[in-house]
């Protein structure tokens, strides 16, 4: 069975799931305050950014400090259940089929989801603001361009952190206690952000890409400036690591 076969079938198992449904209800949760507090991003003079622009950007904070990050750990957790439930990982092992092209595949469909929930929140964001724009008079609407620069931005940062949870929901087994460390790593980023090591924690760079950008759009505060090196060395040997890890772990238990 061929690679493209492989990544088929996955997308097949989470056809008739409920994650993509969990996606974008997530996404719905996350800007319907936008909309009913819209007329707050008027009372910001003293930070210096345009209402339109801290409409978008207070969006995408919660988004990638938290609604994001939290989504990706409950997708690891089910698409790996998907397996274990039923026994399905032996029938799959079973098969002639390498299992760190299997992990490969499941990770390329958990990276599908990750980009097929944040352009949900793309478009959910054009839905909002012309809502805004209609109950406010004013034009909330950004540049379809600047709004996709933005969200790229997410995504990209986003994949170390990714490939952590992938690693972590294979490594434990128990879906409570994966899904409670990922949760917990979470948290942390606020603080992560706020200080010269932000880059030895993956689960802040979502969250810390936004705050910098945020920075460059208010004038009146000081951006957050990115430091490549060491932030991308550091990011290619986290993703590196938990990626082997990921692949050298899967279905070891189950053929045991």
């Amino acid at each position: 069975m061929n690679f493209f076969s492989l990544i088929h079938v996955e997308f097949k198992k989470i056809r008739r799931s409920k994650i993509l449904l969990l996606l974008l209800a997530a996404v719905i949760i996350l800007w319907v305050p936008s909309i009913l507090n819209a007329s707050v991003n008027f009372n910001i003079q003293d930070i210096g950014i345009s209402p339109e622009n801290n409409f978008l950007i207070q969006g995408f904070l919660g988004m990638s400090w938290f609604l994001f990050p939290a989504s990706m750990v409950a997708c690891t957790v089910l698409l790996n259940q998907t397996e274990r439930g039923n026994n399905g990982i032996l029938k799959m092992l079973a098969l002639p089929v390498n299992t760190a092209k299997l992990c490969i595949a499941k990770f390329t469909v958990l990276l599908s989801l990750a980009a097929a929930q944040i352009l949900m929140s793309v478009g959910m964001y054009f839905i909002s603001a012309a809502i805004a724009s209609q109950t406010q008079h004013y034009p909330f609407l950004l540049s379809p361009t600047f709004v996709l620069k933005e969200a790229g931005l997410i995504f990209l940062a986003s994949v170390p952190m990714i490939t952590f949870f992938q690693a972590l929901s294979v490594c434990i087994r128990t879906p409570v206690f994966s899904v409670g460390i990922g949760l917990a790593s979470i948290v942390p980023s606020v603080l992560m952000i706020n200080t010269k090591a932000w880059f030895a924690w993956p689960m802040s760079y979502p969250l810390f890409i936004i705050t910098s950008e945020y920075g460059k759009l208010a004038s009146s505060m000081d951006a957050s400036r990115i430091e490549w090196i060491p932030w991308i060395p550091v990011a290619a040997i986290f993703t590196v690591v938990c990626f082997l890890l990921s692949c050298f772990c899967f279905g070891r238990a189950e053929r045991k």
